[in-house]
Order: structure tokens, then sequence, then C-alpha cells
């Protein structure tokens, strides 16, 4: 089996998705989705495109292993090498800069949305290039950064992970990442829609955090994730 088809499979297996649900993603036979997992035929670059599309990765991470997710591509569009910096307003603003409010410390009332119950005690703020806002189709007022908690979303979005919310982007997309509010607690998740009023929510470790099914009337969207900064 080679590189990618073992990359592949693993990512099929973390999502609960088959050769069915691969072979009408990306528009091939049963055969020849069967044939990709086995790894005895590659998939052309288009292909592979459509791939790491659907399973929310580049076509990096399948033909070398590296872990960066669709979001996180266009972190180099972010001022500083750390993928981010810090604003103070005593710092003037490049004409080409956005200042994002980031909250470190986050506490949400169950029910409701994301600015009612904020405990921001340092006043920080990231620099953001307007292009990378634009190309992520983000109004630069609707954009806040927060910090992930937690191992649920490893490896793709470690503990302590700077992650941007997009709150003017709520509409529930399959295998999208979302900040919800659930019953209070802030999390960062893959949303499914389901049957029923209900959405299923994920994580990328499923191994520690399996999937769980909830009610939509008990969670609420606070916005789709458009970017994220891992710091080794």
């Amino acid at each position: 089996m080679t590189d990618l088809a073992s990359r592949l499979n693993e990512l099929m297996a973390k999502q609960g998705k088959n050769i069915v649900d691969l072979q009408k993603a990306v528009g091939v036979t049963y055969e020849m989705a069967r044939r990709y997992t086995l790894g005895t035929a590659t998939p052309r670059d288009n292909k592979i495109e459509a791939i790491a599309k659907y399973f929310g990765v580049t076509p990096a991470h399948l033909k070398y292993g590296t872990v960066d997710s669709l979001e996180n591509q266009v972190t180099s569009n972010v001022k500083d090498v750390g993928s981010f910096d810090l604003w103070d307003r005593n710092t003037p603003l490049n004409s080409d800069e956005y200042a994002v409010p980031f909250y470190q410390d986050i506490r949400l009332a169950a029910g409701n949305g994301f600015a009612d119950d904020i405990a921001d005690y340092n006043n920080f703020k990231l620099r953001f290039s307007k292009s990378t806002l634009r190309k992520q189709g983000v109004q630069y007022e609707n954009a806040v950064c927060v910090i992930a908690d937690g191992n649920s979303m490893e490896p793709a979005i470690p503990d302590g992970t700077t992650v941007g919310i997009d709150l003017g982007n709520k509409t529930i997309r399959d295998g999208k990442i979302y900040a919800i509010n659930h019953g209070g607690l802030l999390r960062i998740k893959l949303l499914y829609n389901m049957p029923n009023e209900q959405v299923k929510i994920r994580s990328y470790n499923t191994e520690e955090h399996p999937d769980e099914i909830a009610e939509l009337q008990d969670i609420s969207v606070l916005g789709k994730v458009f970017w994220y900064s891992v710091l080794l």
C-alpha cells in the first residue's frame, strides 16, 4: 500500500467514510475508488484535489503527509513570521491591515451568542492583512480570534491554537469547522446536518472524542472557522 493510500484510508476511518462515499465525492467508478484505497491506482492531480477538499485537508497532506487543513492555507498571509502579530492601541496599523479582537479568556452563557458573556482581560488584538479576510469572504467586523482548548481537534488544531472565527457565517455545511456554544462551552468542532433537527458534532481526535448527536436547539453556532495558526 502506498503512503497516499495509507493516508486516504486513515482519513476515511477517522471521518466514517466508505468507498461509496469516496466514489461519489471524486466522481470515479467504485472499482477505481477501491483501487485508490488499496494503492494499486494513483489519483490524478485533479482527483487528489477533489479528495483533499472532501476530507478537509490539502493536497500536500495526501501526497506528503503534512498536517494542514483548507482553512490553514491562508496562514502565510497573516502578518509576521510567527503566523500572527499582536497589536495594541499604541501601534499604528498599516493601510492593508485590520485589527481583529483576540479573546483569550471566554465565558459563554448557555443559549446566548458569542458576545453576550465574554471576559477579555488583556484586550489583545491580532493584525490581519485585508487580503486574508477578503480571500476567505470575511467582513472584518465579523472576525474574532480565540484560543482552542483541549485535544479533541488534534492533530490539526492542537491545544492552545489560535483560531479565527467568522461570526457572520453560521450556516452549517457538512464537514466544515465551526465554533459553537454548547451548554455554555465554547467548542471548535466539525459539524454535519442530520435529520429531525439534529446535528452531528465530530472531533478530529475520534479515538478519545467520539461523535456526538445534539439537538439543533441545544447548540448555538457562533461562526465558521476561517483560519487557525499553530505555534510549534
